[in-house]
């Protein structure tokens, strides 16, 4: 049995690895800025950021098991707390950044607010959301399968969760009175060995992918299994991931 954040790892931090460098390019982050990672997770865009000199990286988490993980792994500094409420002095961070994380947020508007507040004058605001109707080949095949068996699960799909098209985040940025705003699609690829290397993961129960596996009894799972095996193949294949990302320099 996977811990929560070894089960994170292997379900989703390895597109977290490959998509941070060029989110932390997009955002601009340069030599000695302050960087406040909301949503930090097991520390992916953390360690993006800090590769570059004299970054000095804060990562705020809900989660205990993935700021422990970060901890382990990642250089800076890692907290337990609240995208709605964090827990930092105005103007602190040149840089604040997130993602992969809004749209799972309850409040993403409140978030981003509090986001505004601790970046400077002049520093930047940024984020980043998967695409899922389209853009995220992985979870949209998965659930184009698991659908076409279960429409029941309709409502599941990630393609129904809010800031994942085009212009939704820049429409947010907007509604809080930033300007300068800046949108752009980031797209990486991810090469799979195999079949299992594609499924194994979903069986961690990570997400709403992994929870609608997990949820499932053995003969159904198994029929989900089939059903996108005979799609994907058995062997080697390479999936497209696509983000909706955006920027704005706090005034």
């Amino acid at each position: 049995m996977f811990s929560e954040s070894d089960g994170y790892e292997r379900f989703m931090g390895r597109w977290s690895r490959r998509l941070a460098p060029l989110f932390v390019t997009f955002a601009g982050v340069t030599k000695s800025d302050r960087v406040l990672d909301v949503g930090s997770g097991t520390g992916a865009l953390a360690a993006a950021a800090a590769a570059i000199e004299s970054v000095q990286v804060t990562g705020i988490e809900p989660s205990a098991a993935y700021v422990r993980y970060a901890r382990e792994h990642v250089r800076g500094r890692f907290e337990v707390g609240d995208a709605l409420s964090l827990p930092f002095p105005d103007a602190a961070f040149d840089r604040t950044l997130s993602m992969l994380v809004l749209n799972f947020v309850p409040d993403p508007a409140a978030a981003l607010q509090q986001m505004i507040r601790v970046t400077r004058p002049g520093g930047v605001v940024a984020a980043a959301v998967w695409d899922y109707g389209d853009g995220m080949r992985m979870l949209r095949t998965f659930w184009d399968a698991a659908v076409a068996l279960d429409p029941d699960a309709a409502w599941r799909d990630e393609r129904h969760m809010p800031l994942c098209t085009r212009g939704s985040l820049a429409d947010l940025w907007r509604a809080h009175g930033l300007h300068d705003i800046h949108e752009q699609p980031l797209t990486i690829e991810m090469a799979f060995a195999s079949f299992d290397d594609y499924w194994q993961p979903f069986l961690c129960g990570q997400g709403p992918a992994g929870g609608y596996v997990y949820s499932l009894g053995e003969s159904r799972q198994q029929a989900l299994e089939s059903k996108l095996r005979e799609h994907l193949g058995n062997t080697g294949f390479t999936l497209e991931a696509r983000v909706w990302a955006v920027r704005s320099v706090v005034t």
